[in-house]
């Protein structure tokens, strides 16, 4: 059995003010001719589908008819989706009864019956091959609020072990029920669209799902009869803990100038019975590129003659939706009134849009120079990263006292119940 697991789309994200439409139709259009080539049985969006709740009717009009294209090239094709953080579960999940005349399964939320108790059946999938016959199961586990996971009564924890020790319990129960119906031979996979611990983060696209980072969950949560298990959220395509069958596909987009060299891709995992006899990135071609100039911040007279150098390897006269995004990165020594017409005028005649000027003071005194910090990052950062690196400057050489104060600002965050900002995009 043939699985190809993406995640992240997020149809409809603009990238400062630019409309995305074009980029996120070429890479649907590149994901049908991969359908059509590895002729996978099973495809798994592992949630953030579109990048807010509310998507637009483009947005859910190129997601419908990539799913109807997609049933049409293969015929025999299973789909299953999760919902992510900037999904609505409830919008998601009311196309079921149309998406299940195509095999498609939707899990939005985790449902509970009459007497609160959850309803565990409804998030285990069955997955059929080509010929019809199910040869898998899948634990189809959307986006975890607290509320949505099962209470697990052990003294003296916390808020934060408490949430875990449910997400563990429902990915427990939900694994019991793929095991009474699975037969011998038939592969069991998982889903989630969650922060793993040690998971590397985009920090300028990614929301934090909770502040302090304290919804990070072991890989040890995932059991060992689980052959495969396709995540989402985290951008960056990677293996979680070591364990090369833990996956985040990643993106297909880069979602900010902090994933330029992102090496966005799907994920294709060949099943072999019960477990996994391959799994191969396929990287996605990208249809826009971004460039920064310069790599690293410089004076504006330093940075304005290469910009007047600078070829973007695109026709002057071709569509402007194709043209390169391009970050600027000045170091001002003084406010500069004038800046951004003296870069536009650098640029003129260009094929690039002007998506972002990244401005940032030089370091005074004994500052390192590592440490200089654009205004536009700097509003973007959660404050416990902006809290981290403060602790990187000026406490040497004890990563045990670091962890001990991010410990402390979780806690005190969580005591006054603040919320983390809703600016960034994942």
């Amino acid at each position: 059995m043939r699985l190809l697991h993406t995640s992240d789309w997020h149809l409809g994200q603009s990238l400062h003010d630019f409309d995305r439409t074009y980029e996120h139709q070429q890479f649907l259009d590149w994901l049908l001719a991969l359908i059509a080539t590895e002729r996978p049985d099973v495809l798994l969006i592992a949630g953030d589908v579109f990048d807010n709740a509310n998507p637009s009717a483009g947005a859910q009009h190129q997601l419908y008819r990539f799913l109807t294209a997609a049933r049409e090239r293969m015929p025999h094709l299973s789909i299953v989706i999760i919902a992510g953080n900037h999904d609505s579960p409830g919008r998601l999940e009311a196309t079921s009864p149309f998406l299940e005349l195509f095999d498609a399964a939707v899990v939005g939320h985790v449902h509970r019956r009459a007497d609160q108790s959850i309803d565990i059946e409804r998030l285990v999938v069955p997955l059929k091959n080509r010929q019809g016959a199910v040869a898998a199961w899948c634990l189809a586990i959307p986006f975890l609020r607290p509320s949505d996971v099962p209470r697990v009564d052990h003294e003296g924890e916390g808020e934060h072990d408490a949430y875990l020790a449910g997400v563990a319990e429902l990915y427990r129960r939900a694994l019991a029920v793929a095991q009474s119906r699975r037969q011998p031979g038939q592969a069991i996979v998982a889903m989630g669209h969650c922060h793993m611990a040690h998971g590397k983060l985009s920090e300028l696209s990614e929301r934090r799902i909770v502040v302090g980072a304290a919804e990070a969950l072991p890989a040890g949560i995932f059991d060992a009869a689980i052959a495969y298990v396709a995540l989402g959220h985290l951008h960056l395509a990677q293996a979680v803990g070591g364990r090369d069958h833990i996956r985040y596909s990643g993106s297909p987009l880069p979602m900010s100038f902090a994933e330029l060299d992102y090496p966005h891709q799907v994920m294709c995992v060949e099943l072999d019975g019960e477990a996994v006899a391959e799994i191969r990135p396929v990287r996605v071609p990208r249809s826009v590129e971004l460039i920064r100039v310069p790599k690293t911040h410089a004076s504006i007279d330093e940075v304005l003659p290469l910009l007047e150098a600078l070829d973007p390897g695109v026709a002057a006269d071709g569509p402007a939706h194709a043209h390169p995004y391009l970050e600027v990165r000045v170091r001002l020594d003084a406010p500069e009134p004038g800046l951004r017409a003296r870069i536009e005028a650098a640029l003129a005649g260009k094929p690039v849009r002007l998506a972002r000027i990244d401005p940032a003071s030089s370091p005074r005194g004994d500052a390192p120079a590592s440490s200089a910090m654009s205004l536009g990052d700097l509003e973007r950062l959660a404050p416990e990263t902006v809290f981290a690196r403060l602790c990187e400057q000026r406490l040497s050489g004890d990563p045990g006292e670091h962890e001990a104060l991010l410990g402390a600002l979780a806690a005190a965050f969580a005591e006054l119940a603040i919320e983390p900002a809703e600016g960034a995009s994942t």
